[in-house]
């Protein structure tokens, strides 16, 4: 089977930073989380939460376009190229990916598989009409009530946004995202996950962000950081922290989900 990192060879640098991160992604893989969604309602609590950082994902992927592309009028073209390329392309998927003979985005398809297995899209409604009346993403998490571990991932990808150069945002969405979220969904399908459109929106992850996004992911970071071991430190640096922002979005959510003793054989 070939690399995901197949664009044409792993760059020293994306060896060196998967290293760098690695003990913290492990943790992220190794979370219990996934084991413990076996009912129907461990699941749609699960995606209560999880919902706010499949929104988020859409700010960061977005905000990476922002800057790799014109998106003003008048436009003028941007020094990215190929990563104009790369990034418009990443986003035709997420935000236009054809679906039950239509299209729509990735995180309406949440929303859809919410509806479909009766979880509660209060909170993200909310949230969402807070956002459409004008109100900041942090007043907007607090009026919305967003679950804790919710918010404090939003607010962990918020500060991100507003502060990271282009090199750590693109380290962020590969790392922090892309790469992570195959492995994380597989997880996830092999659980007692019954619902009809929640397995398609987690199998069409699996398949286009391991296929596609990440190897393109990948050489965008490459394009952004250079060889410039300055940017490669400030991308680790980056990577860990949205590593263990997911980390504890688990923890948070697995904290609301019953125990279960393991049953004897």
């Amino acid at each position: 089977m070939p690399s995901r990192y197949s664009w044409g060879g792993a760059h020293p640098s994306i060896v060196w930073l998967t290293a760098e991160t690695a003990p913290v992604r492990d943790t992220v893989l190794a979370h219990p989380v996934y084991a413990r969604l076996v009912s129907a309602d461990d699941v749609t609590a699960f995606m209560t939460s999880h919902v706010f950082a499949v929104w988020d994902f859409m700010s960061l992927l977005k905000s990476l376009q922002r800057t790799l592309t014109c998106v003003d009028v008048p436009w003028t073209p941007t020094a990215h190229r190929a990563c104009r390329r790369l990034i418009n392309e990443i986003v035709l998927v997420e935000e236009s990916d054809e679906y039950g003979g239509s299209y729509i985005s990735h995180f309406e398809l949440y929303l859809e598989a919410m509806e479909q297995a009766g979880a509660d899209t209060g909170p993200i409604r909310r949230f969402l009409d807070e956002l459409a009346a004008g109100t900041p993403v942090p007043a907007a998490i607090t009026r919305a009530a967003v679950p804790a571990p919710a918010a404090a991932f939003v607010r962990a990808t918020w500060d991100l946004l507003a502060t990271a150069a282009p090199h750590a945002l693109a380290a962020a969405f590969a790392f922090g995202r892309e790469d992570l979220i195959p492995e994380m969904f597989t997880q996830v399908l092999a659980g007692n996950v019954e619902m009809a459109t929640f397995r398609d929106y987690l199998a069409r992850h699996v398949a286009v962000d391991g296929e596609q996004h990440t190897p393109m992911a990948m050489e965008m970071l490459v394009a952004l950081a250079g060889d410039d071991p300055r940017r490669w430190r400030e991308c680790a640096d980056v990577v860990r922290g949205c590593l263990q922002a997911r980390a504890a979005l688990w923890d948070g959510i697995a904290a609301t989900l019953p125990d279960r003793q393991p049953v004897s054989r």
